[in-house]
């Protein structure tokens, strides 16, 4: 318990350490899943292969059609920051199969007799995902720059994307992980996982602008996170491209919904022991 001065107020000092001895519990979990990429590496290079069919096949098949893009910007470049978001959307939305097999396989337990509260654990795996993620945007970013998009290079602009591709991945990572809490089998997760990836990614501006969906269809993408990732990246990732919500805006729906997911994946993380 932390400690309290003498108007009953907790003691400074001692609510720093608590913050620090929190993050330092989050940084040790997503440094835990971090490594595992060490022992899997060819799961890097099989990432890969969707983007580049993605941009090469599709992206250079749809160029040719005149006035999908909006704001009279290549197809390609608008496609890019798109098939970015959804390569890191379907690192992270399988994310919580490895939650069941750490379950399987006793490692679930030792977390939960640990001392990290339950939402530093999910905290950490969401952190982990975004690392992840980031492994898709290097594949990208080079993809893009051989096929000639007009990718900014500014500093500022790649650590924004940088930390929206780190806040989307924790977002979704932490909706697998409540999915996982739900059904407790990989084959119940496999399942879900590819029935609800491709509604979120169609459902989106990821492929083409909201002006060509009906109205039902842009009013569901509208309620849609990845919408907002996209709308980000896309004005971060390309030069002279404008966001069509706001920065602030889109960062704040993506925290904010994932601060709520960390919360309810924190009170259902200890039911998948049973």
């Amino acid at each position: 318990m932390a400690q309290s001065d003498v108007t009953g107020r907790p003691n400074a000092d001692t609510v720093e350490a608590s913050t620090d001895n929190y993050l330092t519990q989050v940084f040790a979990v997503a440094a835990a899943e971090v490594q595992k990429l060490y022992h899997d590496p060819i799961e890097l290079l099989t990432r890969a292969v969707q983007p580049v069919l993605w941009l090469m096949l599709f992206g250079e098949v749809m160029a040719r059609v005149r006035g999908v893009a909006p704001g009279g910007i290549p197809y390609l470049d608008f496609l890019a920051a798109g098939i970015l978001a959804q390569s890191a959307l379907f690192v992270a939305i399988f994310y919580g199969i490895s939650a069941i097999w750490e379950r399987d396989l006793g490692i679930l337990q030792r977390y939960l007799v640990s001392p990290a509260p339950r939402s530093a654990l999910v905290a950490g795996k969401a952190m982990s995902a975004g690392v992840r993620g980031l492994s898709q945007t290097f594949i990208v970013y080079l993809l893009a720059l051989l096929l000639g998009v007009g990718v900014s290079l500014d500093p500022f602009h790649i650590s924004g994307v940088v930390a929206v591709i780190i806040l989307g991945s924790a977002l979704f990572s932490t909706l697998s992980l409540i999915i996982a809490c739900i059904v407790k089998t990989r084959e119940r997760f496999m399942g879900i996982g590819q029935v609800i990836t491709m509604p979120i990614f169609f459902a989106s501006n990821a492929i083409y602008p909201l002006s060509l969906m009906p109205n039902w269809l842009r009013g569901v993408s509208h309620i849609n996170p990845l919408t907002y990732e996209v709308d980000a990246l896309r004005a971060l990732m390309l030069a002279n491209v404008e966001s069509e919500y706001g920065l602030i805006f889109d960062t704040s729906v993506l925290a904010g919904v994932t601060i709520l997911l960390v919360a309810i994946a924190s009170k259902m993380y200890a039911r998948m022991a049973y």
